[in-house]
């Protein structure tokens, strides 16, 4: 029993950096960031009520509502900004700001806890009041700010740490959170790859033929698609194949490099072919938090004796 949990502790809190804390606070910074500049031109439409806007936020908030009277909705903040006197769209603009402070903050890493709690609440409350023409990179960018949020900020890189010197975090904090991402996304390839894997259209080439000449995901023009179509099979393979072995080659260090690089190409390649730069954005910045750090280029000489502590008054 005691050999069991020291392996589990071994597993779970090994010694850490906190460079992947690093790499996710900025990449999720930027990501929300960038996610506020592509949407600042529509942003009162799109969160408009009353039937003002392009889908009235009311209709998708029923919806929401009808899964849970507690999920947040830019409407629980329009009705605080109510009771100081704000109009529903100086409310719904005050969120945009908010949203831009919190990612800014987030990537120099100034009050870096508040600003990860403020970002995913204010981002979990639009990407609700949107939820119909929400997609995967809404849910990955709120799954990062959540880890933010729990993490063990601040990280040595932000300006919180320089200018305020808090105590230094213990590393196998930093190692428990770097694993439960690590297992995180595993879970997340390997049953992407498994879906893909047990339907037809990715054995044939049929399902990346139609992701990429449906709009408004056509960016490739058919003509050179149908030109190439020989090879549509093969890709489909290979993505599922990456997808589904992703746990066993990304928790093996011998082939970790190997294959982040092939599921970094494989979401620029997505981003080129298809226009999704913000979910391959967030991808990437997620498959460097969980497993980038370890990578020689980036690794960061820090000796910790956290664990060793842990463990021998454990075992």
């Amino acid at each position: 029993m005691k050999s069991l949990r020291a392996s589990l502790l071994a597993f779970f809190f090994s010694p850490a950096s906190d460079l992947w804390l690093a790499l996710l606070r900025i990449g999720t910074g930027l990501e929300l960031l960038l996610y506020c500049a592509s949407l600042r031109g529509d942003w009162s439409h799109l969160f408009a009520s009353n039937g003002e806007g392009l889908i009235s936020r009311d209709l998708t908030e029923a919806v929401v509502s009808a899964e849970g009277g507690l999920i947040p909705t830019v409407s629980w903040l329009a009705r605080g900004g109510a009771a100081l006197g704000l109009t529903d769209a100086v409310t719904v603009t005050a969120v945009w700001f908010v949203l831009v402070s919190a990612s800014i903050f987030l990537v120099l890493g100034i009050f870096s806890r508040t600003s990860a709690v403020v970002a995913w609440l204010f981002h979990l409350c639009a990407v609700k009041s949107i939820g119909l023409m929400a997609y995967g990179v809404d849910n990955f960018t709120t799954t990062a700010l959540f880890y933010l949020m729990l993490a063990p900020l601040p990280d040595a890189y932000s300006l919180d740490q320089r200018w305020r010197k808090f105590p230094a975090k213990a590393a196998y904090w930093n190692g428990f959170g770097r694993r439960v991402l690590q297992l995180h996304v595993c879970v997340i390839y390997f049953f992407s790859g498994l879906t893909k894997m047990l339907g037809a259209g990715w054995w044939d080439g049929s399902n990346l033929w139609r992701a990429m000449t449906r709009a408004p995901f056509n960016h490739v023009p058919p003509g050179w698609i149908a030109s190439v179509s020989c090879l549509l099979p093969a890709a489909g393979i290979l993505i599922a194949v990456i997808e589904t072995t992703y746990p066993v080659f990304m928790g093996w260090k011998r082939t970790r490099l190997v294959w982040l690089c092939l599921v970094l190409a494989m979401h620029a390649g997505i981003a080129l072919t298809m226009g999704l730069y913000l979910f391959a954005f967030i991808m990437a910045v997620l498959n460097l938090a969980a497993f980038g750090s370890d990578l020689p280029s980036l690794r960061r000489a820090n000796p910790h004796s956290g664990f060793a502590t842990v463990a021998a008054r454990v075992t």
